[in-house]
């Protein structure tokens, strides 16, 4: 009964009997810590699930968040920060590669990825060459701003993932805060860290990777090429100013007077990304009222899909722009040629503009390297059995031509060779020297002049590798109405750190014979 009366009493809430505590108290003993140890382990638990939550909000907050877009020069740059082991900075060039700057401490890596140039503002580079100095003075100031944006964003983002995701998981408005302090502690101390440990003089000691690993053979002494085009920068504006001396220059020269009727065009080659280019173009285009512009190929460096914007300048011209691909232009860069409105591109097809039927066709090769550039290797037999083969395939597309070929044009001058004949007059580049000879000719052939062009770029950043900087060349040459060439007028813009402008006047004794006869060369300062 008594047994009974206890279990309706516990049933009812009622306690035990005193001898019940005893005896539960015995079983357990007198050392036992349960509920204690079970807070201790919970919290510890709890406590690593913060943790863990509060890493997981960092990197998917930083990876989300941590990027900004911003205007360095005339580049659209991406800036990017992430997590990393160590601090360190990658500035991303494609498709040359990259520089690894070891930057600052703490687990923060930057990425400043250059894209594509800005039309905008590289017309306005162009128009306005004193802005170039501008645009280097602006460019660690658009630098800091950005990194400063992409700071605060990657606190911000970090932070707010965090808090979601602590909710997310946690359903508790504690924890997530303490997840999202954390998270704020550590993103704003791994930036602080950093901003502490900031080595501006990591740029002096870049390591390279990608293309860039072959730097010396690419650009020469990086070092070395950076002083002298902080020199070419500072000489610009002397160069294009001179630039409009140029038609006084011809005014003056009593020799040769075109007559009304004549066709003028104006031969480029080889520009390799260089900016002045296209204004010292764009002056002679107008001064000399240019009629046609034809340019045998090498317009990029390597062909890659930031520097097509580089072609946008073309539009700018407004006349027809003859175009063929060189070795360094790829297919992407003549599809963008193609795009301007005034261009034609031709490879092994003919064209007839401003009354001169022309053919051209594009180097056989695509080697954006060291490897075949002018200063580098001679022709392998495989090679030269490629580039003649190209004017083998010219040479029948010019002798098929429904109108004679008045100009055949090709990139490199070993192409040049099966046109004997064909037609009176080859435009070449490649070289970067600037040459005239005559082809070859079979009995009964007639004759055929080969102009080789220089580098009207100054060789990119190669031309600033020599002792001697390579000057920016092109050629006005002068057609008569039977189109014939009857004289040329060679164009010389010094290179780095030269503002002399030169122009000398070649007139064709014979235009059918095609025997040039040089006359003293006029000299701006």
């Amino acid at each position: 009964m008594d047994g009974q009366e206890n279990e309706q009493q516990k049933g009812r809430g009622g306690s035990a009997p005193e001898g019940g505590r005893i005896r539960r108290f015995a079983l357990r003993g007198p050392g036992w810590r349960g509920p204690t140890r079970w807070r201790a382990l919970r919290a510890v638990g709890v406590t690593l699930a913060i943790l863990v939550v509060t890493l997981a909000g960092i990197m998917i907050g930083a990876l989300a968040g941590g990027r900004v877009s911003t205007d360095i020069g005339p580049f659209q740059a991406d800036l990017t920060m992430a997590p990393a082991l160590a601090g360190s900075t990658t500035i991303d060039v494609p498709p040359l590669g990259a520089l690894l700057l070891d930057s600052h401490d703490g687990p923060t890596h930057l990425t400043v990825e250059l894209g594509a140039l800005d039309q905008g503002r590289t017309q306005a580079l162009l128009h306005d060459p004193a802005s170039i100095n501008r645009a280097s003075q602006t460019a660690v100031e658009d630098i800091r701003a950005g990194v400063l944006r992409l700071g605060l964003r990657t606190v911000a983002s970090t932070v707010l993932v965090t808090l979601a995701l602590a909710l997310l998981v946690f359903r508790d408005a504690r924890r997530a805060a303490w997840a999202g302090g954390l998270a704020l502690a550590v993103t704003a101390g791994s930036l602080g860290t950093a901003a502490a440990t900031l080595r501006p003089q990591a740029i002096e000691e870049p390591r390279y990777e990608g293309l860039l690993v072959n730097a010396p053979a690419i650009v020469g002494d990086a070092r070395r090429i950076a002083n002298d085009y902080t020199r070419y920068a500072e000489q610009l504006q002397r160069i294009v100013g001179n630039v409009s001396q140029l038609y006084t220059t011809v005014s003056a020269l009593p020799v040769y007077d075109p007559e009304p009727g004549t066709t003028r065009v104006l031969h480029i080659s080889d520009m390799h990304l260089n900016p002045a280019a296209w204004q010292l173009i764009r002056t002679v285009v107008e001064q000399f009222g240019i009629d046609v512009v034809v340019d045998t190929g090498d317009m990029t460096d390597w062909g890659s899909e930031p520097e097509a914007s580089y072609v946008g300048s073309i539009g700018l011209l407004q006349k027809p722009y003859v175009f063929i691909r060189g070795n360094h232009d790829s297919g992407r860069t003549a599809a963008a040629v193609a795009r301007q409105r005034n261009t034609i591109v031709l490879d092994n097809t003919t064209t007839t503009v401003a009354g001169l039927t022309i053919a051209g066709i594009g180097d056989p090769r695509f080697t954006p390297d060291k490897s075949t550039s002018p200063a580098g290797s001679g022709l392998t037999k495989e090679t030269a059995d490629q580039l003649i083969g190209v004017g083998d395939q010219l040479a029948a597309t010019a002798r098929s031509s429904p109108r004679p070929v008045d100009i055949a044009l090709v990139h490199d001058p070993a192409s040049a060779g099966p046109l004997a004949g064909a037609t009176p007059l080859v435009l070449a580049g490649h070289t970067h020297h600037r040459e005239v000879s005559r082809l070859p000719q079979e009995p009964g052939q007639s004759p055929t002049l080969l102009m080789v062009q220089g580098s009207t770029g100054g060789a990119g950043l190669r031309g600033l590798e020599g002792e001697e900087p390579t000057p920016l060349s092109m050629s006005v040459l002068y057609f008569d109405k039977e189109k014939l060439l009857t004289a040329y007028d060679d164009i010389t813009v010094g290179g780095t750190g030269q503002a002399q402008v030169n122009l000398q006047r070649h007139v064709v004794e014979n235009p059918k014979v095609g025997v040039p006869a040089p006359v003293t060369p006029t000299p701006t300062r």
